[in-house]
């Protein structure tokens, strides 16, 4: 059954920003109800200009378990629950890191991720979903991705046992290539648009992605309600060249 998102409620997680921001953005123009939460309100208000009056921002630490459980206590029943939530990933090999970097890296994409899952499914309308975000990362692992393929791997497993335990409730998520988003933040702007040129130049599709691409990914798995615990990769042809 094809769900339409008019009236549908949707919670952003990871909303004031990229593929999250683009993602409310896409729902709400289809008349969806968001509500983005982010760790910064000065982020989340600047977000809230570029959406529709009826939309709502909340600043939350997503790493405070504590707080995103009374956040969810609060909150209400709603439809969609969207987790895109993630700063850029630490950079190194598996040589260089302790098990502190790997924890401290795991903290918000992968136990974020899973608490809200934990605090946020009770509270999920008969027909919603909940559609996580990984990467290709441990499809395709390159050298100095060790933290990247670690937790996307994670996420795919993730995505896979909460769409078992949560059932009816689809569980599902969405693995994106490279995009232009801040997670390419700390390069310098050349070296960042040189990195877009020579992986546009490898990719089929010819170019790298857009978050309003991967946005449209998000809104079909909402909206389509017959697929849960699958990982939708969306990557330009990435994991092939």
């Amino acid at each position: 059954m094809n769900t339409n998102l008019t009236g549908k409620k949707v919670m952003v997680l990871g909303g004031s920003a990229g593929i999250g921001l683009a993602t409310a953005q896409a729902a709400a123009a289809e008349g969806a109800l968001v509500i983005i939460v982010s760790s910064n309100q000065e982020r989340v208000n600047k977000a809230l200009t570029t959406l529709p009056g009826t939309a709502q921002g909340v600043a939350l630490d997503l790493r405070d378990e504590a707080a995103v459980r009374d956040f969810f206590n609060g909150a209400g029943a709603f439809d969609h629950l969207v987790f895109t939530a993630g700063g850029p990933f630490p950079f190194g090999q598996v040589a260089d890191f302790s098990s502190a970097d790997m924890l401290d890296a795991l903290q918000l994409r992968f136990l974020g991720a899973m608490n809200a899952v934990k605090y946020a499914s009770p509270h999920i309308l008969p027909g919603g979903s909940v559609v996580l975000t990984t990467g290709i990362a441990s499809l395709r692992p390159q050298k100095g991705w060790a933290a990247g393929a670690c937790i996307c791997g994670a996420m795919d497993g993730l995505t896979r046992v909460l769409a078992m335990e949560l059932a009816p409730i689809r569980v599902n998520a969405v693995s994106p290539g490279i995009v232009k988003t801040d997670l390419w933040a700390g390069m310098a702007e050349a070296d960042r648009e040189a990195m877009y040129a020579q992986a546009a130049a490898a990719l089929p599709v010819g170019r790298v992605g857009e978050t309003a691409d991967i946005a449209q990914t998000y809104l079909y798995l909402m909206r389509e309600g017959f697929s849960t615990g699958q990982i939708i990769v969306v990557d330009g042809g990435a994991v092939m060249v």
